[in-house]
Formats: structure tokens, C-alpha cells, sequence
């Protein structure tokens, strides 16, 4: 089955009162993991590539493995550009095969995040390309995108920036953050935001990033194996759950994946030190991730059996 775009995706989620998982891929062991729990769920699928994951993979080598990977389903996947940077690299993935492209200005002034999008948008909607954007910004570190503080997303700007934009889905800012360490007291989303940004635009998409939830089981399995994650906390399921249930139909899974393969990781090598064949190791690494995709696409986003 080849690659889709996620327009009809998202409006059987909006109309379903559920979300579609974007998990984040880097490597061969992740993205087999995430098909296998998509096929065992019979959940819609997007695979998302970030600056890191480029870098360090090669898009030749993502592209090779989306394509292994397309063999093994028949499951409608997206393959996603997360946090475009600039109109550069939304042009050449485009011209790669990916069938969404995330630009994120949100760096930028507001009339220069239009300017921006809107190009990317021209680009994108000529080759049958869905575009992701932002407004507003996410606190927290993941991969190259950073920001010390949050900026919430004003709910009258985000119908402005969708009309002049022309983009097909929005980013917003109502209280998550990238990277592991999202809350030091009690975690707080502003659904108030989400609610309003929501009526506003009826029947239009919204995006949460920085929705890991970073699960104690596996913060405490990385530690007790020699790892020094510290007070690691993420968005509580719930939550999630509730933004699923309202305009939210992308929640974007990272950190989780990550934690759940580095500390099974961690104790396959303190349980067997003497092995040293990657596939030993990387083998109960790749059920984890599995499980992890699994238990979110049943329990949090509720798109389990949506395909």
C-alpha cells in the first residue's frame, strides 16, 4: 500500500473523537516496532522524521525503510517532516516522497511565520502535500528545536494564521514541552485554550507536541541499570486522552519510545553481560517499542481498530 496523506485521516479522528499517533523514527529497530503495533492494533500510522533523524540515519536510508516497511502493512501511513526549519528542507522532502511536511516558524514574528508557511504551502498543495505548522512555542530540548519558555497559543491569531497561511494543520501551545522533563509540580494543560481554539475553527485539525508521557516504569528501569534520567516527568495519559477527544487529532510520541528502548536496553546488558551480538540486545529493544506504540494507540489516543 503506498504512502498517504493524513487529510482524510484526520477527519475520520475529528468526526471519531480520537487522535492519530506520530511517532518519531531513527532507525530500522523503531520503525519496525511501530508497524508491528500498528498492524496488531489495526490503528492509522504516521512515521515522523526529524532534523536529528536525518542526520543520523540518512533520508536515503528512512526512505529505504519506509519502503521495507509499506511491504510489511496495509495500514494507511503518513510519512511526516517533523519541525521543518526552513522552506529548503520542506522542499526536498517533498521531493522525496514524504506526504506531510511540518514547517515550524514559530520562532518567528507572526507576519514572517505567514510568509513562510505560506510558501511552503504553495510548494507543498502543487504535489498533493499536506502542511503542518505552528504557532506559539513549546518549551523544552528535542533534537535541534529548543526554547527556554513557552508562548501559548492566542486562540484569535490561530484563525488568522490558518486563513492567511492556508495550512492544513496547526501546532498549538496549551502546556507541553519537549523532551523529558516537562513538569516540576503538578502538570497543568490549558483545555480552557484548546476549547476555544477548537469552536473557533470547527472541524479543523490541531497538533500537540511534546505530548510523551514518560512512563515511572521506565524512568525507574533506566535508572536501576546504571542511567540517571532524575525526575523525568511527562504529560499525564488522561490528559491526553481528553485533548484526543476534543479538536486534537496528531499527538506526537517521542521521549517515550526513546526511554522505553534505552532502559530495556540497559537491562538486557546488565542481565546478560556476556553477549555482545547487537541483536540480542536490540531485539528486546525493538518488543518495547512495540508494546510502548501499542499501549498508546489502545489506551491514549484511541484510534485502535480506525485503519
Amino acid at each position: 500500500m503506498p504512502l498517504v496523506s493524513p487529510r482524510e485521516m484526520f477527519k475520520k479522528a475529528y468526526a471519531g473523537g480520537y487522535a492519530v499517533g506520530a511517532f518519531n523514527v531513527n532507525n530500522m529497530e523503531i520503525v519496525q516496532g511501530i508497524i508491528a503495533a500498528g498492524n496488531q492494533e489495526r490503528s492509522p500510522l504516521i512515521l515522523q522524521v526529524s532534523a536529528g533523524a536525518r542526520k543520523y540515519a540518512g533520508e536515503n536510508y528512512i526512505m529505504k525503510l519506509m519502503e521495507a516497511a509499506m511491504q510489511d502493512t496495509d495500514l494507511p501511513v503518513v510519512l511526516h517532516l517533523d519541525h521543518g526549519q526552513d522552506f529548503d528542507i520542506c522542499q526536498k522532502v517533498i521531493k522525496a516522497g514524504f506526504t506531510s511536511v511540518m514547517i515550524d516558524g514559530s520562532h518567528l514574528p507572526f507576519e514572517e511565520n505567514i510568509a513562510v508557511t505560506k510558501q511552503v504551502v504553495e510548494c507543498a498543495h502543487a504535489k498533493g502535500v499536506f502542511v503542518e505548522a505552528e504557532l506559539g512555542r513549546l518549551a523544552g530540548v528535542e533534537d535541534e528545536v529548543s526554547s527556554e519558555h513557552s508562548i501559548y497559543t492566542d486562540p484569535d491569531q490561530a484563525v488568522e494564521f490558518v486563513q492567511r497561511s492556508g495550512c492544513d494543520s496547526l501546532a498549538i501551545a496549551i502546556g507541553t514541552s519537549h523532551g523529558a522533563y516537562k513538569f516540576k509540580g503538578e502538570a497543568k494543560l490549558d483545555f480552557a485554550r484548546l476549547e476555544k481554539i477548537g469552536s473557533l475553527m470547527p472541524g479543523y485539525p490541531l497538533v500537540l507536541h511534546g505530548a510523551s508521557s514518560v512512563p515511572q516504569e521506565f524512568v525507574k528501569m533506566a535508572n536501576a541499570y546504571g542511567g540517571a534520567v532524575g525526575d523525568a516527568k511527562g504529560v499525564p495519559e488522561e490528559m491526553l486522552r481528553r485533548a484526543a477527544a476534543m479538536a486534537v487529532c496528531k499527538i506526537n510520541i517521542d521521549t517515550d519510545i526513546r526511554l522505553a528502548m534505552t532502559a530495556t536496553i540497559r537491562k538486557q546488558f546488565a542481565d546478560h553481560p556476556e553477549q555482545f551480538d547487537p541483536r540480542q540486545y536490540l531485539s528486546p529493544a525493538r518488543e518495547a517499542v512495540k508494546n510502548m506504540v501499542a499501549h498508546k494507540i489502545r489506551d491514549v489516543l484511541g484510534c485502535s481498530g480506525k485503519a
